[in-house]
């Protein structure tokens, strides 16, 4: 038995192998771990959330499928979501319930492209995306990353698009850098797309965690939107559900009824528990949701007075949402030896440049998440190397 050639180009987990270069390690109270590897809330779900799903624990239906694309009901909900959050949004019928945003991701890559087609990838990129897209035999057709604006630049997107091109794809809140795409930006860049029929696929996994009264774009508005754009949601940072892999394919109703296609022997259905923690979470949940984006973004801002200092040797390149974008004072190191020194020597986690696309070596990934606003000035003095 032999595994795929093409499989075995593709990186293992990143921060799978970031944790196993900690296994077995035990850290005192001195020198405890900082963790700033994963990018999850550190806070349970709200309590109302978790009495309505105990409830529903009794319910023998929880225990059957739903329809693929997710239950009427939970979709209504989820199409309310929107239109308060964006001012417009989805039907209904432009709603598939996926197993987070890693899945419906995977559904739009299907359903859009064969083998050989090429999707355009600004770097740094989610490395899931990479990965995902070179195991189905789609060519990533990376921008380079321009570390003076941090932001994608269309004429440089016009230039690569080929006969081969089916998408470009944007992250926004960018993970890793955090940087957030202005309205106008995401605007013209959808309008390269439809001009060329092609895709823009926003990944809005961070979109709850926009700073103050911010407005992620106006795409929803316009009345042909799902001709040429596609949006993939994360409920699973916006409730604190991880764990339940809630997540949302947003497109239009006929790319939705081919992602189906994919769906129904892909994974079925998403859990009928978890579409009733995103339920409630839509229904009952802004405040709670603007709360916790209020202190992420409290966490930010205390994370980017300390660490920006003249006397910390690393270069803070962008931050916001989850994260920071870092350059390493390493010249001799690539990212990930530079990442595993951080482990090794300064009881650091973090991510390695690399992992999010070719010629990255210089930087890491460190996502605050998980620290406590109190533990933010630990975390940081760990870089006063």
């Amino acid at each position: 038995m032999k595994i795929s050639p093409q499989l075995q180009q593709v990186n293992y987990p990143p921060i799978s192998e970031v944790k196993q270069w900690i296994s077995g390690r035990e850290f005192s109270a001195d020198a405890p771990l900082v963790d700033l590897c994963q990018a999850i809330p550190d806070y349970q779900p709200a309590d109302g959330l978790i009495n309505h799903l105990q409830n529903k624990l009794t319910d023998p239906s929880m225990s059957v499928y739903s329809p693929d694309e997710g239950l009427l009901t939970v979709r209504q909900s989820v199409s309310a979501w929107y239109e308060r959050r964006y001012g417009a949004g989805p039907n209904e019928d432009q709603i598939c319930m996926t197993m987070g945003a890693s899945q419906a991701f995977w559904l739009a890559m299907l359903t859009l492209c064969q083998s050989g087609d090429e999707v355009i990838v600004q770097l740094p990129a989610y490395f899931d995306h990479p990965m995902g897209l070179q195991a189905l035999g789609i060519k990533p057709r990376y921008l380079p990353y321009d570390g003076a604006t941090g932001m994608p630049d269309p004429q440089k997107i016009a230039a690569v698009i080929t006969s081969k091109t089916k998408a470009i794809l944007l992250v926004t809140p960018s993970n890793p850098t955090g940087t957030v795409l202005p309205p106008a930006l995401i605007d013209e860049i959808y309008q390269l797309a439809k001009k060329h029929d092609i895709a823009l696929v926003l990944d809005e996994t961070y979109n709850a965690f926009l700073p103050g009264e911010t407005k992620a774009h106006q795409l929803f508005e316009k009345v042909d939107w799902g001709e040429n754009f596609i949006h993939i949601a994360s409920f699973g940072k916006t409730f604190a559900l991880t764990g339940y892999r809630a997540g949302a394919l947003v497109a239009s109703a006929e790319f939705i009824y081919h992602a189906l296609k994919v769906q129904d022997s892909m994974v079925v259905c998403q859990p009928r528990i978890t579409q009733q923690a995103i339920a409630y979470g839509c229904d009952n949940l802004d405040r709670w949701v603007e709360g916790n984006a209020s202190m992420m973004q409290q966490r930010h801002d205390r994370f980017f007075s300390l660490f920006n200092v003249s006397k910390n040797p690393f270069t803070l390149c962008a931050s916001g949402a989850f994260f920071a974008w870092v350059k390493h004072p390493w010249t001799h190191l690539n990212g990930r030896q530079a990442a595993r020194k951080m482990a090794d020597d300064y009881n650091v986690i973090c991510l390695p440049g690399e992992v999010f696309g070719p010629h990255l070596d210089d930087y890491l990934r460190l996502a605050f998440g998980n620290v406590k606003l109190e533990q933010i000035e630990l975390a940081v003095e760990r870089f006063y190397i």
